[in-house]
């Protein structure tokens, strides 16, 4: 049988058919040890550009494939990772994914994503098969911001993101979402706002109830209160109309809407316009997530927070990195979110 794509040498001459090419063999044409070709193919530092260049430019030549099951077995790194998540579809979970994708796409690390469908016996079950696979460490991304159970002590490194983990012994890496409600609530206060309503999902869910309380310590530091009590109930555009019914039915119109949600926020859009009011001129309405889509598209182009999904993949990724480097560090870390000002809080010509 002919080899219909024969491998040449740097002379452009054909490289005859190996049946196994060795580390050895690449360090030979490389001309350097074989234990320089290591260092220069697992991305180490202490390689010069210039011999990496050689030793890289020779593996191409020869077909070299480097055993990653056998590199596993001798105790070596295999450049894999395994990623887990319960949340493949939403919009939470896929940013934060591309932040891992590309933080350890950079030290070429390979990443085995597997999605447990909230299932706890398929994630045990995928943890077992990612262990069986010698990954270097797992990385498990939650489906939303409340603790989760801890996997326990693994033969690897784990990292927590977005939901942390129950154990503080574990490392988790998730968003602050007391400060992203301070900041929302410094906007508008900043946007000149003094009668400040607040509208959210589930009080069940942590990520409500910590803006809540982050929006409500920016408002006692300048003297305020909300102007009624916080309207709980889901994360629904529905439930974002309904809420700002009530708060437009009441005597005192507030004359900013925090909404703990891009699609809440989109609802009490609707119904400001719809009674009449204007935004921002009347109520001002900010929500949270940055949900492009969707804020960019709305009418008027909605003013929120950033929960920076992308840069929390890259630090759990980065976190996972010195874990398997031997850090030692753990607890929960939360990353700030930043605002994104559009005009329905301050209007923008």
């Amino acid at each position: 049988m002919f080899d219909m794509n024969p491998k040449l040498t740097s002379r452009g001459e054909v490289e005859p058919a190996r049946e196994s090419v060795s580390l050895a063999d690449v360090a030979k044409r490389a001309g350097v040890s074989a234990s320089t070709a290591s260092k220069a193919l697992n991305a180490r530092t202490d390689v010069n550009d210039a011999t990496r260049a050689r030793v890289e430019a020779a593996a191409r030549e020869l077909g070299y494939v480097p055993n990653t099951m056998a590199q596993g077995l001798t105790g070596a790194k295999t450049g894999t990772v395994g990623v887990i998540t319960s949340d493949l579809e939403g919009r939470f979970a896929l940013p934060i994914l591309m932040g891992v994708e590309d933080a350890l796409g950079t030290d070429r690390v390979l990443t085995f994503l597997c999605d447990a469908r909230g299932d706890e016996v398929r994630e045990q079950r995928l943890v077992a098969a990612l262990l069986a696979r010698r990954v270097d460490g797992i990385i498990v991304v939650g489906r939303q911001t409340d603790a989760r159970a801890s996997l326990g002590a693994l033969s690897v490194p784990v990292v927590y993101v977005y939901a942390f983990s129950d154990d503080p012994a574990d490392v988790s890496i998730t968003v602050d979402n007391e400060q992203i409600g301070r900041v929302a609530g410094e906007h508008v206060l900043g946007a000149g706002r003094t009668r400040i309503a607040h509208i959210s999902g589930e009080a069940h869910h942590r990520a409500a109830r910590d803006r809540l309380t982050g929006l409500q310590h920016a408002l006692r530091a300048q003297g305020l209160e909300l102007t009624a009590p916080a309207l709980f109930g889901d994360w629904s555009e529905a439930w974002g109309r309904a809420g700002t019914e009530v708060l437009l039915s009441s005597d005192s119109l507030p004359d900013a809407i925090v909404c703990g949600s891009d699609q809440l926020a989109r609802g009490a859009l609707d119904v400001v316009r719809d009674r009449g009011l204007a935004v921002p001129e009347d109520i001002a309405v900010i929500g949270i997530d940055n949900w492009t889509a969707l804020a960019e598209n709305s009418r008027p182009a909605l003013t929120t927070v950033d929960m920076e999904l992308e840069k929390l993949g890259r630090m759990a990724a980065y976190r996972l990195q010195r874990a398997t480097a031997g850090d030692k560090r753990t607890g929960t870390e939360r990353l700030p979110g930043r605002v994104v000002i559009r005009n329905s809080t301050i209007l923008r010509r």
